[in-house]
């Protein structure tokens, strides 16, 4: 029985697979999924050889020091999306924050700054434009932000002659190398792999020091030379014309525009709270360009309304990540079905893990198996099952597709979806660019992930 309930789990998952691709919604699909695996897996166990309950105490719910089944259910329908509280407060201020780099014209000055100095030099501009882009977004991140972006920076682009497809892939690629040092989707990411008590010396300021930061840097550089590489075979045309309806804002204080890597500043050096990072860089912002000179009551309006914005940015985010805690807490318990069917194949090694990913770069499109915010869950729950592997390697592993890929690859992606409708780029055109753009930034980070991270036990944390 265990044989036909584990073959019966495999078909779902590749059906959950089918699904993402699809484009359907995802908390609804993980919910069902959810349901599907805690019914087949725990009920699986009234059909179950005593061996195989005696091999694997997790499935011997209720009978004798196991926990009861109502137990069980708890934790996967209750308490697993409760434990995710602190990243959704983290999710909250950090959009919040966002809104407010874009309310007070910080981000928007940035961008006009790299402009300037870039001058005539269009090559210079783009460099520049890239490691601007990067660098707001090591702070911003959801829809709102990166279009607010986008609007400045793809006219830019297109000003300088650069082909719209070209203009549209290094403008994501450059907002998805700013993610690898965004405190806000580093705790959305840590969730799927630390639980709220497990490993806090596995912190922002350990991350970033191993890998966010080189992390960063490769992918910059992946960035610029496939855009130089890209232009070299194309004709510069000036044809394409930007329609904005994006205000004139003035410019901010040259002194302020350093206020978007105070918080990832301030939780590296002296591991201060993220959260009131956040905060200190954001007041500092809506006072420096003098968004907070009207009466107290006018004052808490603007806080209250920038934060409604930043809370609607990310509200499609919310309910996805509230449901796939109970995901991840249900394959615990499916781990030993796929385990008999698919453990023996299932790769032990750190170095053949990273090797099989690099090369499967492609199945993290379209929300695969490979990206935590596509059907990438499932497979992280094998995986963490089947084998032992450190915390830090699990999530650098995945991290990457998640954030190569879905954030700045992928036509699923929300912002992507709007880019190419923006600049009428065909998604076809835009994935000619964006999948060797996955694939060298990926190689290039899994290679770095098995030479920073490889492994790293608990040991090094203590």
């Amino acid at each position: 029985m265990e044989y036909v309930i584990g073959i019966i789990l495999i078909l779902s998952f590749f059906g959950l697979a089918y699904y993402c691709v699809k484009g359907y919604n995802l908390l609804i699909g993980f919910l069902v999924m959810t349901v599907l695996w805690t019914v087949l897996s725990l009920g699986g166990t009234f059909f179950l050889s005593p061996q195989f309950l005696a091999d694997n105490s997790i499935l011997q719910f209720g009978k004798g020091t196991g926990t009861p089944l109502v137990g069980i259910l708890n934790k996967i329908f209750q308490s697993a999306s409760e434990n995710w509280g602190i990243t959704l407060v983290n999710v909250c201020w950090g959009a919040w924050f966002g809104r407010v780099l874009m309310d007070t014209g910080i981000a928007s000055t940035i961008i006009r700054k790299v402009v300037e100095l870039g001058g005539d030099r269009p090559v210079i501009t783009i460099l520049l434009l890239n490691i601007a882009t990067a660098f707001i977004f090591t702070a911003m991140m959801g829809a709102g932000p990166v279009i607010a972006i986008g609007v400045i920076v793809l006219p830019i682009l297109l000003s300088l002659g650069i082909p719209k497809g070209i203009a549209m892939f290094t403008f994501m690629a450059s907002v998805s190398a700013g993610m690898y040092l965004n405190p806000v989707l580093h705790a959305q990411l840590r969730a799927f792999v630390v639980s709220v008590d497990g490993m806090p010396a596995f912190s922002f300021g350990w991350y970033a020091a191993h890998f966010g930061y080189m992390a960063l840097v490769i992918t910059l550089v992946v960035v610029n030379l496939l855009t130089a590489f890209y232009l070299r075979k194309r004709k510069v045309s000036h044809a394409w014309a930007a329609r904005t309806s994006v205000p004139a804002q003035k410019d901010a204080p040259i002194y302020a525009l350093i206020l978007p890597i105070v918080p990832v500043v301030l939780k590296i050096w002296l591991d201060f709270s993220v959260i009131g990072g956040f905060i200190i860089a954001g007041f500092a912002a809506l006072f420096l360009c003098g968004r907070m000179k009207g009466t107290f009551k006018e004052n808490c309006q603007l806080v209250n309304k920038l934060y409604y914005d930043g809370v609607v940015d990310t509200a499609p985010l919310v309910g996805f990540l509230l449901t796939l805690p109970m995901f991840n807490a249900c394959a615990a318990y499916a781990s030993p079905y796929f385990n008999v069917i698919i453990g023996s194949i299932m790769p032990r090694s750190e170095l053949v893990v990273c090797v099989v990913f690099a090369l499967l770069t492609a199945f993290a499109f379209f929300r695969g198996p490979l990206t935590l915010f596509g059907c990438g869950a499932a497979t992280l729950g094998v995986l963490s099952h089947v084998a032992s592997f450190s915390v830090p390697f699990l999530f650098c592993v995945f991290a990457i597709p998640a954030i190569t890929v879905n954030v700045g690859s992928c036509i699923t992606q929300s912002w992507v979806a709007w880019g190419l409708a923006y600049t009428k780029v065909e998604s076809r055109d835009f994935l000619k660019l964006s999948i060797p753009f996955a694939y060298i930034t990926s190689i290039c980070l899994y290679i770095l992930t098995f030479f920073t991270v490889t492994g790293l036990g608990a040991e090094w944390f203590l």
